[in-house]
């Protein structure tokens, strides 16, 4: 097992950008298939169901603290790099959303230190009577100190709606980082203030990969599952 993420390996001390997975799918289809489901053990399976109910807006604050404080959101409209910012994302959602209903997972990857599968979610919205069924790859990279424990927590969640990763560049990435700050501007809640200790978690700089093919350090991955 070569890679260190994968392996659980990292420094637990390293910031969450660190902790990055990346690769590219030789399609976007992340269709579920509950069927072929990875059993976990009851604590993965544990943070799997708090991080579904997340999705689910249903966020408290047991809940945000399956992240570390120098955790890491990355998915195509946010970049949200620390807990306090993680916190805004989580409780915004019931805000913005009527209904957020899991339909199906499928668990795809179990390794020490990550945990993939494939999502499907239903989101509701508030101001357009519209739902929206998407399906992704979410990836848990988790923190080496606590994969033993009772209460796992992560260093890096990333969702992915199409085949390719993330280039943390340009237009795009900007909006990603101004948004998740802007959150945080517009949320007064007990709980979002109860992380705001976080803001000063160690941070390193954000990786850019220049393309989010092979090129930018995604190798292709094909989830057979």
């Amino acid at each position: 097992m070569s890679d260190p993420i994968a392996a659980g390996t990292l420094d637990p001390k390293a910031p969450g950008e660190q902790y990055e997975p990346r690769q590219t799918a030789p399609s976007d289809d992340y269709t579920p298939d509950p069927s072929k489901s990875i059993k976990l053990s009851p604590a993965r399976q544990a943070l799997v169901d708090d991080v579904i109910d997340l999705y689910s807006c249903k966020p408290t604050i047991k809940k945000v603290e399956r992240y570390t404080p120098d955790c890491v959101y990355d998915d195509q409209f946010v970049y949200a790099n620390d807990r306090y910012k993680m916190a805004g994302q989580w409780f915004a959602l019931p805000k913005l959303f009527n209904d957020s209903k899991n339909e199906r997972y499928e668990v795809v990857v179990n390794e020490p230190g990550l945990i993939q599968f494939r999502n499907e979610q239903s989101w509701t919205f508030k101001l357009i009577p519209k739902t929206a069924t998407i399906n992704a790859l979410v990836s848990l990279s988790l923190d080496p100190s606590t994969i033993d424990s009772d209460f796992i927590q992560l260093k890096y969640h990333k969702d992915q709606a199409n085949d390719k990763d993330y280039s943390h560049e340009g237009v795009g990435f900007s909006f990603k980082k101004w948004q998740a700050d802007q959150v945080m501007k517009h949320m007064d809640s007990e709980e979002v203030k109860y992380f705001e200790k976080d803001k000063g978690a160690g941070k390193n700089a954000v990786k850019t990969y220049g393309s989010g093919g092979k090129d930018g350090d995604a190798p292709v991955k094909d989830l057979k599952n």
